[in-house]
């Protein structure tokens, strides 16, 4: 089998959540553990970070990854899901796992496949840590799928756990209160190793607690530590950076980083990975100030880091983001509402199985909306979106794809206007 070929066999074979949903999900790592095995266990073979939450753990696997890369450390990045090609999930030191290395992997273990039945992210993380372990890595960066406890990456004993945040997303799986999704989180922390809990919620506080202090893991909140005390924008090179000076304890820490992704959520973000840094360092890793000057800097040429707060064109403003929860969107609707246009044209499109009124009634109600369903089974059909958002007071047209949906909002767009793409990760993957 040639790549194309082999990701269709791969597409068709093994149930893939992000396209089917629910079909796909095991309650259990019996098929994780059944192929790790076949593979000769190769997570036993390189350390690691593992990383969880309901936003913003893919940002901070792309920061520390771009940091312990700069530090000069061979690090392996695993993410999900991909938005243009299958190998953006597999990288390291930013570069995607090779084709043939995704052939090779599937055409050795197809029978093993057959029998063993894994989803198509139970297969995913196997030829990750497959790879890594043959490629000797010094490090690789994990981010979790969904959830914690039962994902498929929780087979690590990594030098770190990391849990960005809580909030509403795949109540079905993980429960409907914050407490209980707290509970699948807080599964990634493991006996003896430090945690990183980025946010202190009221509701989830004393999960972690008392899960690390069962598991008698140090435990330490982000944002507890460390906090910024100034946030300027400017512009290099028509790209816009944020400019920040931390503060630890209330004391100057580090001064002037220059952070070039711009969602506002991104700063804490920026918090967890700066407190995850820090304890990398107290457990012997070598990374200095400058080198997380220059991780933070150069986060998108060092991980291919794209999707969040995107800016796509000028004139009119057209600007995407793969916030698809309640939580996400908040924060992007919060940003949007800061920026200065004549007319806002949304390109939106959701899945089936989000709490898709909970969005629809934050979104504004000013807007012109042009419906579209990703070309994925899990879509939400665009007539169907359209007729649920009309109850809110949202207006606007049902398209037959994305891309038509996109090309009608950029021709009715004025320059002074703003096109914002989102809703969900796999319309944004459409567009960009």
């Amino acid at each position: 089998m040639n790549y194309r070929q082999t990701l269709q066999y791969l597409y068709n074979k093994l149930p893939m959540f992000q396209r089917v949903g629910a079909a796909a999900y095991k309650a259990n790592l019996d098929n994780t553990y059944a192929l790790l095995d076949i593979l000769s266990n190769p997570h036993k073979h390189f350390k690691s970070v593992h990383i969880a939450g309901t936003n913003g753990k893919g940002s901070v696997s792309h920061l520390l990854a771009s940091i312990l890369q700069e530090a000069g450390y061979k690090t392996a990045l695993y993410t999900s899901p991909h938005l243009k090609d299958f190998r953006e999930r597999i990288r390291i030191n930013g570069k995607m796992i090779p084709e043939e290395e995704v052939v090779s992997f599937v055409e050795r273990y197809a029978r093993d496949f057959e029998r063993i039945k894994p989803s198509f992210f139970e297969m995913t993380v196997g030829m990750a840590f497959k790879y890594f372990e043959e490629q000797k890595v010094d490090i690789a960066v994990l981010e979790v799928g969904m959830g914690g406890r039962l994902d498929s990456t929780n087979v690590v004993r990594p030098e770190l756990s990391i849990i960005t945040n809580i909030s509403y997303d795949h109540t079905d799986f993980l429960g409907e209160s914050l407490e209980k999704i707290a509970v699948e989180k807080a599964g990634i922390i493991k006996k003896h190793l430090p945690v990183v809990i980025g946010e202190m919620q009221e509701e989830t506080t004393d999960v972690f607690l008392n899960k690390a202090h069962e598991m008698n893991a140090e435990l330490s909140f982000a944002d507890q530590n460390l906090s910024i005390q100034r946030a300027e924008k400017f512009t290099e090179n028509d790209q816009p950076k944020y400019l920040l000076d931390i503060s630890k304890g209330g004391m100057p820490h580090l001064m002037e980083i220059e952070l070039p992704l711009t969602g506002l959520y991104q700063l804490k973000n920026l918090i967890t990975t700066l407190q995850s840094v820090e304890i990398l360092a107290q457990r012997g890793y070598n990374i200095s100030p400058a080198v997380i000057f220059e991780g933070i800097n150069k986060v998108r040429e060092n991980t291919g880091f794209v999707g969040r707060w995107l800016i796509l064109g000028k004139n009119p403003t057209i600007i995407c983001d793969t916030a698809h929860n309640v939580e996400g969107m908040r924060h992007v609707l919060s940003q949007l509402g800061s920026l200065q246009f004549e007319k806002m044209h949304f390109v939106l499109g959701m899945v089936n199985d989000k709490e898709i009124d909970k969005i629809l009634q934050m979104l504004p109600k000013k807007a012109v909306y042009y419906f579209c369903k990703a070309d994925i089974p899990r879509g939400l059909e665009s007539s169907l979106l359209k007729r649920k958002a009309e109850k809110f007071g949202l207006s606007g047209n049902a398209w037959a794809s994305v891309q038509q949906a996109f090309d009608a909002a950029k021709r009715s767009a004025s320059p002074n206007d703003l096109v914002f793409v989102g809703g969900s990760t796999f319309v944004v993957a459409e567009v960009i």
